[in-house]
């Protein structure tokens, strides 16, 4: 049978799943340092390229789209050649991909110390690496949808779904978020001004987190919480409607990033209404996910990776339920710029992402290295328990500073002056900053103690053979 369906193209899936944890260390170590700075503001002073306003995106880029996106890429295309019974669509192209995508976060690294940046937020790289970034990712785009045009099985599986469409997403929002007019290679002007800039800049800011930060992790859930389980979904039908619904109503969500500015007031109204309406795909979805355990609770005491993917759940839920009540915008006159919004945006990204993330790399990783479980089981439960704990530290301390900036900005006196100084509250926010930098430092530690043991296993693994295509049963193939 092997030599009639040939074997998996898994090399380029090591090769993410490596780059994941790298990555994933380098990214929150600089968020680490960014910490540390907000208590410690002289710490690298005088030295640029280690300035906060320099770093900061820095951090983010590298968590979102070089942590993430190496996660994502691995994934999907373990995924897609697993349920559709084929090799990938081509060898070259996912070669192309991995390097490219690597070439990009490099650029990435090396551009933004250096204060090279467009000023949008998760859309800071300048249009030389943009086009780069562009031709990446539609050749990742021909490799995942050209793979499930040659699948042998009828069906399409849920979570090449969810794949397709974050693939498909962020390639439309990329490319016209980024159409610029370029006055060198290190700096360039947007075609859009003012507020059309703002109102296209957040429909991107929004559906790169709606569309990168959801829906491809999504699939990610919908594979590996079944596999990991060993249970079907609990609900095939409801999965078809989360996903529909997801998609419909996601892309309207971004105006509510700009309550009380210069944007419309209707259309604000909008982005409220329909990030409200997210709250009931979104929670459908998780339950459908969290559901898919019933009749194996009893796995939770002692598979550790699947209390990564399932508690990666709960914090989606937490942040899909924080998200909609922070659009309303009274909520939101409390909430915008103060930390509660940074709480918010960590259970999403290291609650949520990183979690997911971390388990299915851990149920990924000794498959691709003919192995029946990683080296040390131990290690990835004290993995679980640091940066379970390293999360809670850090969104705790984000949600009490933000609340009390925010009651403290609005605070007046009966003659209408402010009660409090800026400086003020900024003395009351200071000791829950130690509080995060000491949640960050555990979650680095925990993603250390993951880098250990993926290199154990690696290093006790047999030689690593390509693992043939499995065949189907006839009433599933393709005609």
């Amino acid at each position: 049978m092997q030599s009639v369906l040939g074997t998996y193209n898994d090399k380029v899936v090591r090769q993410f799943a490596v780059m994941t944890v790298v990555w994933g260390i380098v990214g929150m170590l600089v968020g680490v340092f960014i910490a540390a700075q907000l208590y410690w503001p002289t710490l690298g002073e005088g030295i640029p390229w280690l300035g906060y306003g320099r770093l900061r995106p820095l951090h983010t880029n590298a968590v979102i789209f070089a942590f993430g996106g190496c996660a994502l890429i691995a994934t999907s295309l373990h995924v897609v050649q697993r349920t559709c019974h084929v090799r990938l669509f081509s060898d070259k192209l996912a070669a192309f991909v991995f390097w490219g995508w690597q070439l990009v976060i490099v650029a990435a690294a090396i551009s933004l110390p250096l204060g090279w940046t467009q000023g949008k937020e998760y859309a800071e790289l300048e249009w030389p690496i943009d086009i780069l970034i562009a031709a990446v990712w539609v050749a990742y785009a021909v490799l995942f949808i050209g793979t499930i045009a040659k699948r042998r099985v009828k069906h399409i599986y849920v979570a090449n779904w969810f794949y397709a469409s974050f693939i498909l997403a962020i390639a439309l929002l990329h490319i016209v978020n980024n159409i610029s007019i370029p006055a060198g290679l290190t700096k360039s002007y947007p075609v859009y001004s003012g507020a059309v800039d703002a109102m296209v800049q957040w429909w991107y800011g929004h559906n790169a987190v709606g569309f990168f930060l959801t829906a491809g992790f999504l699939g990610m859930m919908y594979y590996f919480v079944p596999k990991q389980a060993g249970r079907p979904v609990y609900s095939y039908r409801l999965s078809i409607v989360h996903f529909w619904a997801l998609i419909a109503v996601y892309m309207w969500a971004g105006p509510h990033h700009l309550h009380y500015t210069a944007l419309p007031d209707w259309v604000q109204s909008l982005g409220m209404v329909f990030s409200l309406i997210l709250l009931a795909p979104s929670w459908g979805g998780a339950i459908n996910g969290v559901l898919t355990l019933s009749g194996v609770w009893h796995k939770l005491r002692t598979d550790p990776i699947l209390k990564f993917l399932i508690v990666a759940v709960s914090f989606y839920m937490i942040a899909t339920f924080e998200g909609p009540m922070m659009s309303i915008k009274t909520v939101n006159s409390l909430s915008h710029y103060t930390d509660w919004t940074v709480g918010h945006v960590h259970a999403g990204a290291l609650g949520w992402v990183a979690m997911i993330s971390i388990g299915s790399i851990y149920a990924l990783m000794p498959k691709l290295l003919g192995r029946n479980e990683m080296y040390s089981i131990k290690a990835i439960d004290t993995h679980f328990w640091l940066h379970t704990v390293g999360v809670v530290l850090y969104i705790a301390s984000m949600w009490i500073a933000g609340v009390m900036q925010g009651l403290m900005w609005r605070a007046t006196n009966d003659d209408g002056t402010l009660t409090y100084t800026f400086v003020e509250s900024l003395n009351f926010t200071y000791p829950y900053y130690l509080i995060r930098f000491g949640g960050g430092v555990v979650i680095l530690s925990g993603m250390c103690l993951m880098a250990w043991n993926v290199w154990r296993t690696w290093r006790t693994a047999a030689a690593i053979e390509a693992q043939p295509v499995l065949p189907v049963d006839a009433s599933e193939v393709r005609a």
